[in-house]
């Protein structure tokens, strides 16, 4: 019985684009995995249960405007309980979120439940925090990709938060910078680019100590790292106590 050539070769580019596919899947794991080595190790970073970083940057606004100095407190304890308190000169204000749902204190000391952008917002924070990228080969949410050599993508599974793109130093493989589109006008999206510097060791983990963010190429905050601290024993509960002044918590 003769076989049809007819139904043979439309097959051909199928299987070759699938062996491809595989190959630059596993192309991405091996430089996304050499990644988490430079940065101590995937081992040491989820052995991270709890997290607190302090830090402060001079601000501009999308004018080129200085906007003084703001001062921000992050904390995070696993798997999603995010509490942000921040102190600036226009953006003053507290964030509690459990990976679900939350609340924010605006500058005027409205309280308020997440909701549209703002919950939109606390999620893309919480899944753009390094500490669940930098895992991102063990958590389902995300997908790892690698369209060249030294550049890693970081995508939503299901598109719930925006991918980023990293770019990794090819000596040290530590992130050089991480770009993405960023929205702080739902209709007017903007290019975003991290750049990160002065990496600095805490308990075997690396960690940027000078992080400069820019929109549309345009500088608006050069962020300082005044202090991290890892499994401090924070409690989940206690992120979520709102302060009885309406006012943001900036040490214990």
């Amino acid at each position: 019985m003769k076989t049809s050539l007819k139904f043979l070769f439309p097959a051909i580019p199928i299987v070759l684009s699938l062996l491809c596919a595989q190959s630059e899947g596993q192309d991405a794991l091996q430089q996304f995995r050499k990644m988490q080595n430079a940065l101590g190790s995937a081992d040491k970073i989820s052995a991270i249960r709890d997290y607190e970083q302090i830090v402060h940057a001079d601000a501009w606004d999308f004018g080129g405007n200085p906007m003084g100095v703001v001062r921000k407190r992050v904390r995070f304890v696993r798997p999603s309980y995010l509490r942000i308190d921040q102190v600036g000169q226009r953006d003053t204000y507290v964030l509690y979120f459990d990976g679900t749902s939350g609340w924010e204190i605006l500058p005027d000391g409205t309280v308020a439940d997440l909701k549209g952008d703002e919950l939109r917002f606390a999620r893309n924070y919480l899944y753009g925090l390094d500490l669940n990228v930098w895992l991102a080969d063990r958590d389902p949410h995300y997908v790892i990709g690698s369209p060249g050599p030294n550049i890693l993508t970081i995508t939503a599974k299901d598109n719930s938060f925006p991918g980023n793109e990293i770019t990794v130093d090819p000596a040290t493989f530590l992130p050089v910078k991480e770009s993405g589109t960023a929205h702080p006008d739902p209709n007017h999206p903007v290019s975003d680019e991290t750049i990160f510097g002065q990496w600095q060791v805490v308990a075997g983990v690396k960690f940027p100590g000078l992080i400069t963010k820019l929109h549309n190429g345009k500088k608006l905050a050069e962020i300082t790292v005044e202090q991290t601290k890892l499994n401090g024993g924070l409690k989940a509960a206690n992120l979520a106590i709102k302060p009885s002044d309406k006012k943001p918590v900036m040490s214990q």
